[in-house]
C-alpha cells in the first residue's frame, strides 16, 4: 500500500470482508453471537482510525495478561521469568497436566496459571493480591486515558467458574510457587479480567509496545526498550492460545487474544491495531478477528517475519 492510502478506508474495506466469517464460527462463547464486530487501528500521534462497533464495551479477558506483564515487569524486571517460562504451551490454556510435570513453573505469562502467578509477583512486590490488581487496573487506566472498571455481573461469572484457576493456583503453591492465598490471587485476576474495555481503547493501550516502551500520549515510559521488546516476543509466540504459529504466519506481529473476542496487536514504530468479534474458533480464538488481521497486515505489508 501506498503511504498515503487513506487507513480509514482499508479498516472499512477489510472489515465488509472479514465480519461474514462470524457467522461461520467453530466454537462461540454460549450466547456470542456474529451481530458485533469492530477494528480499531490507533497511530503512536493520536490518529485513530476504526470500523464497526469500536466503542461498544466488552470485558478484556485474558487480554489483560500483557498489562499484567508489563506491569511485573515494570516493577521486578526480568526477575518475574524466575517463576514463569517464556515458551509456548502446546497445551490448552487451563491445563493442569503441565504444570504438574513441570513442577509448578507455567510455561508462559499467557496461560491462566502463568497469569495467577504474575499476579502473585506483583502482590509481592504490591504488598497484597488488592494492590496487584490496582497496579495493573491504573496502568491499563493511563494507557487508554480513563478509568477503567470491571463489569460486577460478569466478575460474579468469573468468580463462580473460577475452579479450574483455584485448582491450577493449589497445585503452584503445592510446589511453592505462588506465596500469597490462593483464592485471593485467583480473584484479583478475575477482576482484571472483567475489566470493561472497546476496540478503540485497547488499539490505544497497546501503542506502548510499538514505541519502545513509552506511552505516545504522555510521554512516560512504561517499559524500558529491552523489557518492551520481551513482551512483544512473548506475545507473538504464545499470546494466542494453540495457535501462536498460525498468528505469526498469517499476521506477522504480535498479538493476544481473549475469549471475549478481542484480539490486540502492535506494529512496532506504527500503531497499536485491535480486532473484536465474539464467536470463537476452535483455538479460542475469534475467527473474524483472525481474518481482519491477516487482511490488514497483507494489505499494510505490516508482518515482521
Amino acid at each position: 500500500m501506498a503511504e498515503d492510502d487513506d487507513l480509514t478506508d482499508v479498516l472499512d474495506q477489510v472489515a465488509a470482508e472479514a465480519r461474514p466469517l462470524a457467522e461461520d464460527d467453530e466454537v462461540a462463547d454460549p450466547g456470542a453471537g456474529p451481530d458485533h464486530f469492530a477494528l480499531a487501528l490507533c497511530e503512536l500521534d493520536g490518529t485513530e482510525h476504526v470500523a464497526g462497533d469500536a466503542d461498544v464495551g466488552f470485558e478484556v479477558q485474558s487480554v489483560v495478561k500483557v498489562f499484567a506483564l508489563a506491569a511485573a515487569l515494570r516493577l521486578v524486571g526480568e526477575d518475574v521469568f524466575q517463576r514463569v517460562g517464556v515458551e509456548p504451551s502446546g497445551d490448552p490454556y487451563d491445563s493442569l497436566v503441565q504444570l504438574e510435570h513441570e513442577h509448578g513453573v507455567p510455561r508462559n505469562p499467557f496461560i491462566n496459571a502463568g497469569a495467577i502467578v504474575v499476579c502473585d509477583v506483583l502482590a509481592e512486590a504490591t504488598g497484597s493480591p488488592e494492590a496487584a490488581r490496582d497496579v495493573v487496573t491504573d496502568l491499563m487506566s493511563e494507557l487508554v486515558g480513563e478509568r477503567l472498571e470491571p463489569n460486577p455481573d460478569v466478575l460474579e461469572e468469573e468468580r463462580a467458574g473460577s475452579h479450574m484457576n483455584l485448582a491450577m493456583g493449589h497445585l503452584m503453591s503445592s510446589f511453592g510457587n505462588l506465596t500469597h492465598p490462593v483464592a485471593d490471587v485467583v480473584d484479583a485476576y478475575a477482576e482484571l479480567c472483567a475489566l470493561v474495555v472497546t476496540t478503540r481503547k485497547l488499539a490505544r493501550a497497546a501503542r506502548f509496545l510499538a514505541n519502545d516502551g513509552v506511552d505516545p500520549r504522555t510521554g512516560e515510559r512504561v517499559l524500558s526498550e529491552p523489557l518492551a521488546r520481551r513482551v512483544n516476543a512473548v506475545m507473538m509466540t504464545c499470546g494466542t492460545y494453540d495457535a501462536a504459529g498460525q498468528f505469526a504466519y498469517d499476521v506477522g506481529f504480535p498479538c493476544k487474544s481473549g475469549v471475549d473476542g478481542a484480539v490486540m496487536g502492535d506494529v512496532p514504530d506504527r500503531f497499536g491495531v485491535c480486532a473484536w468479534s465474539p464467536p470463537l474458533d476452535s483455538a479460542g480464538n475469534s475467527r473474524a478477528g483472525r481474518a481482519a488481521l491477516h487482511m490488514l497486515s497483507e494489505r499494510l505489508g505490516l508482518s515482521l517475519l
